[in-house]
């Protein structure tokens, strides 16, 4: 999965040590709960030797999940999951959907919802406790042992759906489709029911034309840069730079206030 999840190239992993790159297989159970988990134990590591840290990332939830920490929910019977699975097969996305604005109105209007993977587990947690999912959010967490300076690029939303549909041209040129294709057999997995994944898969059973394909992993990526954006915007510490800002600027204005 190397040009759909755009890994950094081997010349960027021999550049500086990287963590948590091609670590796991797609057949592999792995949730944001245990990326917390990893991440905690690689700092705690890392601290021993360097002062300061860098993560990069775009995913909110996972950035939150080590540097703030998680929500932590009840556990609910597993079968619940599997009847929404299969409801979601069966009946659709928007089925779930309207299920969950009447069980959790405010999860409704604030969680990806057009996310599955968020709208099952919204549902399972209401179903599986009488309770709505939101009222489990915002509880006190395990205060973290190191301060975290987080920056944020900012760019003309234009800009950035443009690079959008620039970045999906070149890989595919780079070999997505090829890739795709080579692993249509796992198509089931959590892991390829993603962006770029599932358009290609559409075209390779041929419900959709190669171009209709591309154009909706181009559509898909934009809505995804979207959420991003509405959930950074809503982070108040981020200190912003625009896209452009010459770095050595930036790295100065980090290290001072490091200081």
């Amino acid at each position: 999965m190397q040009i759909g999840t755009a890994a950094p190239t081997k010349t960027e992993l021999a550049t500086v040590k990287h963590h948590f790159i091609h670590h796991k297989s797609i057949k592999d159970n792995y949730n944001v709960g245990s990326f917390e988990k990893d991440g905690i134990n690689c700092l705690n590591s890392l601290f021993k030797t360097f002062n300061v840290v860098i993560m990069v990332g775009g995913s909110g939830l996972y950035v939150d999940a080590v540097t703030k920490g998680l929500d932590h929910f009840p556990d609910v019977d597993k079968s619940i999951r599997t009847q929404l699975n299969s409801d979601l097969k069966l009946k659709g996305l928007d089925y779930l959907q309207q299920q969950l604005k009447q069980l959790d109105i405010e999860s409704y209007n604030n969680i990806a919802i057009d996310n599955p993977h968020r709208v099952i587990r919204a549902l399972e947690i209401c179903i599986g406790t009488g309770k709505p999912y939101a009222s489990f959010l915002n509880k006190a967490k395990q205060e973290r042992s190191f301060n975290t300076i987080t920056v944020g690029l900012n760019a003309n939303r234009d800009i950035i759906y443009s690079r959008i549909n620039q970045r999906v041209d070149i890989m595919l040129e780079e070999g997505l489709l090829n890739e795709v294709k080579s692993l249509k057999e796992y198509k089931h997995l959590n892991a390829l029911n993603t962006v770029g994944y599932k358009e290609l898969f559409n075209y390779l059973d041929g419900e959709w034309s190669l171009e209709f394909a591309i154009s909706e992993i181009k559509k898909n990526t934009r809505r995804f840069a979207k959420r991003q954006l509405t959930w950074f915007k809503k982070t108040e510490d981020i200190i912003w730079f625009d896209y452009k800002e010459d770095t050595s600027k930036i790295i100065k204005d980090l290290e001072t206030k490091i200081k």
